[in-house]
């Protein structure tokens, strides 16, 4: 197969969909692999430890996605890449569609052959391509939400792990999933006090667990949102529907309980967000504030590490990548359904039911096309 990665156009966005390692293991099985130039410059790779691995570099995208079968991304592509992608083209990559219809109706009138990362399922039903992002997200969250904190960005003066004589700031965290589990120990080793709301009471237990005394965990329901706003120095949402769009667990409403220069970082904007207040925003303008309340949302927090999150990415994305390379994506797909659950789009059809009804699309099972 003919495989190949370009450079990512999001703002700040510097991860990049292969490594030179990821381009020596598909040459060594007898693909042909293309670079755009500069790709993966911004997570420290270079043209030429792509060529040294043996990857053809082509000075622009266009030029990739002409020659290609497969394109390996990181975000979802941008307006001006939607007329590169052609009929039968496979697209690997973060899709996000629940919120963008626009990205959707462009896939299926172009007949691409669109597989997610955040959809595919491993044999327990876990998210696996989605880890390494919500690991980082998750950790990242606290960083910036401790940043924001500080007067000179808007926020309440508060030190998160305090010092002898002066209370420690408190934390709450909607959603206890990978991304709410990496936040609460990034705040348990600030010291703060953390607070940890989902509705899975296993997962609630499995935080106890983890965690102890060291985090407090509250089943979540309106009440117990409202009691943890109130008191919050610093919320985190991280609540995720595979493929489909986030709940608004906080509401506009929610937001005169909280106190002023509080800051909300929500994790979840890629698909929507969980705060009714937020919209996404960008590493160069990153917050805004609505009610006094710090928000903020980055469609593409990992963005910010992109080594480390470009190589955790491709740790966990590339047997995908090389199994859909040696079978072809049918195949691959028949051999993994965890791998099936990622297709999207194929065949100009939606074939993701969450994806399907968060966007007021007709549903047909990929058995069905494939």
């Amino acid at each position: 197969m003919i495989i190949g990665t370009t450079k990512e156009l999001k703002n700040h966005e510097y991860r990049v969909g292969l490594t030179p390692g990821n381009i020596a293991s598909f040459v060594a099985r007898g693909h042909k692999v293309y670079v755009e130039t500069r790709a993966g410059e911004g997570a420290g790779f270079s043209d030429e430890e792509y060529r040294q691995y043996g990857a053809e570099v082509l000075s622009t995208a266009a030029e990739v996605y002409a020659k290609c079968d497969m394109i390996v991304k990181v975000k979802e592509p941008e307006p001006s890449e939607y007329k590169l992608l052609r009929e039968g083209q496979i697209l690997f990559t973060y899709l996000h569609l629940a919120p963008t219809p626009e990205l959707a109706e462009a896939l299926m009138k172009r007949g691409v052959k669109a597989v997610a990362y955040e959809t595919i399922t491993d044999k327990e039903g876990n998210l696996p391509c989605l880890r390494p992002m919500s690991q980082v997200a998750g950790r990242l969250s606290i960083q910036e939400g401790a940043k924001y904190l500080e007067r000179s960005f808007g926020g309440r003066g508060i030190l998160l792990g305090g010092v002898p004589g002066v209370e420690r700031g408190k934390i709450t965290i909607i959603g206890g999933g990978i991304a709410g589990t990496y936040a609460a120990k990034a705040a348990v080793g600030m010291d703060a006090q953390v607070t940890v709301l989902d509705v899975n009471l296993n997962r609630l237990s499995y935080l106890e667990d983890v965690f102890g005394a060291s985090v407090t965990t509250l089943y979540s329901t309106e009440a117990n949102i409202r009691k943890c706003l109130a008191e919050a120095d610093l919320v985190i949402g991280s609540v995720l529907i595979p493929g489909g769009s986030t709940p608004k667990l906080v509401r506009r409403e929610h937001l005169k309980l909280m106190k002023k220069g509080a800051v909300i970082v929500d994790i979840a904007i890629d698909q929507g967000g969980c705060c009714e207040s937020s919209h996404t925003t960008t590493h160069d303008n990153p917050v805004f504030i609505e009610e006094g309340v710090v928000h903020y949302c980055v469609g593409n927090m990992p963005g910010a590490v992109p080594y480390t999150s470009t190589v955790a990415l491709s740790n966990a994305t590339f047997r995908y990548a090389m199994q859909m390379a040696d079978f072809g994506l049918e195949e691959a797909a028949r051999r993994d359904p965890g791998l099936a659950n990622g297709v999207n789009i194929y065949d100009h059809k939606c074939t993701n039911r969450n994806v399907a009804a968060s966007l007021g699309l007709d549903f047909t099972p990929i058995t069905e096309v494939m």
